[in-house]
């Protein structure tokens, strides 16, 4: 349209002259953002390796510095040098011949903004599929949810999902959904989908963990070709740990832990009820003016360098149960607060839990620890009631 105006009205008005420069130039910066999102996704060494590639990149920078030049210049006022005049209309032609290009590629873009949000997990990239997936084992996958609609831009299609599973496992896969917060319909996959309701960046309930165990057994003993699908929106927290609950020899979860136990000590059967009561909780490692509560007593040790914060009439507690922190004067992360955890009564032993940083939720990254030290911990002692 840029090009077509003005060829058409010749440089006879200097307005519309003026919007078509800044459309033009508003396209040229567009085409940068693009060669640099794509350096990035692939890579400067592998984007640059194609010669078509180094073409377009010195034609985008190209195309954007005579913009610029020509915008933010006297060049402007050159309406009688008919060589600047013929140079700007080349000049958006190439533009409309990279728009050509551009929308040719628009599965490669898609593909690569997919690239940038799966960030750097492994996908699965063989006989003709770019996904946001990967074998755990044999028999259990793990991968981010299946989107349609906007989302299928940078999420995986769901069309494609199904396409994968239909061709590498048909009539062999049965897909589990983990996120309480969005669903989509079954019949993509052949009705053969279960969901287990678990908010992001929590731990699912022990009962509901053995109803997916247990589905998943009942699933793979029909059919030694059976196999699992499983996700939740970006196919790592909530995905990762209803995996590991399927591997025996891991540790990497306090609920994973959990699961052991119920599987070697109880038969994969729910251990008996424990009701308790939080007499008090330590924070160890943390600075005075953090802590502020007006509901609980607050003892300060120097010598440990901790806070012990007692609780007056705890509710008797039992099952899962979560634990938020609120501070003012610490930025929030997470479930909106500085940090969370959860634990199970039923296994609460010696009645004390100590959870060192990298248990605590939001503390364990890397990016938190200016503020929580390394010796930051929580331990929570418990009564009976």
């Amino acid at each position: 349209a840029v090009v077509i105006a003005d060829l058409a009205l010749n440089g006879r008005r200097r307005d519309v002259r003026e919007i078509l420069e800044g459309v033009s130039l508003a396209i040229a910066l567009f085409f940068l953002i693009d060669v640099h999102l794509r350096v990035f996704v692939e890579g400067f060494k592998n984007y640059f390796q194609s010669k078509l590639n180094i073409l377009d990149a010195f034609i985008v920078v190209g195309t954007l510095l005579i913009n610029m030049t020509y915008s933010f210049s006297d060049l402007a006022e050159a309406e009688q040098i008919p060589r600047m005049v013929a140079i700007l209309r080349v000049l958006r032609i190439v533009i409309l011949i990279r728009i050509f290009r551009l929308a040719s590629q628009k599965q490669q873009l898609e593909v690569v903004t997919r690239r940038m949000v799966s960030e750097n997990k492994r996908r699965y990239m063989k006989d003709g599929f770019d996904l946001d997936l990967t074998y755990i084992t044999d028999r259990i996958i793990a991968m981010s949810f299946p989107s349609s609609g906007k989302q299928s831009f940078y999420r995986n299609p769901i069309k494609e999902v199904a396409r994968f599973l239909d061709t590498k496992h048909k009539d062999h896969y049965k897909v589990y959904n983990l996120c309480s917060e969005k669903g989509y319909d079954p019949k993509y996959f052949h009705y053969r989908v279960e969901r287990i309701f678990i908010d992001d960046h929590n731990v699912p309930a022990l009962e509901d963990m053995l109803k997916f165990t247990a589905s998943v057994r009942e699933w793979m003993s029909h059919d030694e070709k059976n196999i699992v699908a499983i996700h939740c929106k970006g196919g790592k927290g909530r995905t990762c740990l209803l995996c590991l609950s399927q591997i025996t020899e891991t540790k990497a979860s306090r609920y994973v832990g959990y699961y052991e136990i119920l599987k070697n000590k109880y038969n994969l059967k729910l251990p008996p009820e424990r009701q308790l009561k939080i007499k008090n909780l330590k924070i160890y490692s943390t600075l005075m003016k953090m802590l502020l509560c007006s509901l609980t007593q607050l003892f300060f040790d120097s010598e440990n360098n901790s806070v012990v914060i007692g609780v007056e009439d705890s509710p008797v507690i039992s099952g899962d149960v979560k634990v938020r922190f609120e501070s003012r004067a610490l930025p929030k992360g997470y479930d909106d607060c500085p940090f969370f955890f959860w634990f199970n009564t039923s296994f609460i032993e010696n009645n004390r839990l100590y959870l060192p940083r990298n248990e605590l939720d939001n503390p364990h990254k890397s990016k938190t620890w200016k503020i929580y030290s390394e010796k930051f911990a929580v331990e929570v002692n418990f009564t009976e009631p």
